[in-house]
């Protein structure tokens, strides 16, 4: 075997393993697209990632916020009601997903045949 491939990634060679974990989780970057035009309460921001369930939601928005990446506002008394909003942080994510996205557009026919292809060939 080379050197190179020996080599393991550890942790502790790669710090920012964890943070791109955090960011390109797939709540995540749904989070911040929803979160670009606009802050938004909670249950708006619920209502529009399908799927997401609420404690995946507060997790993954702990997360964002512990990193710097969203902020939490407070607002009222009674109901309490709480906004997200992306920090000047966040926002420099917005050309790397932007990239990210338009890569995923210009390629999607692309990957879907080569996963035909390749479950043509494992499936038979």
């Amino acid at each position: 075997m080379s050197k190179v491939e020996e080599q393991v990634l550890r942790l502790e060679d790669y710090p920012s393993r964890l943070l791109l974990d955090q960011i390109a989780d797939k709540w995540s970057v749904l989070v911040l697209a929803a979160l670009c035009d606009a802050p938004l309460r909670f249950n708006v921001l619920k209502r529009r990632l399908d799927g997401v369930t609420p404690k995946a939601l507060t997790e993954c928005l702990r997360r964002l916020e512990r990193d710097g990446i969203v902020s939490r506002r407070v607002m009222g008394a009674s109901p309490v009601a709480v906004e997200y909003e992306i920090t000047p942080l966040g926002r420099t994510l917005e050309g790397p997903f932007a990239a990210l996205h338009a890569w995923a557009i210009d390629h999607l026919t692309d990957v879907e045949l080569a996963q035909r292809e390749y479950d043509r060939r494992t499936i038979g």
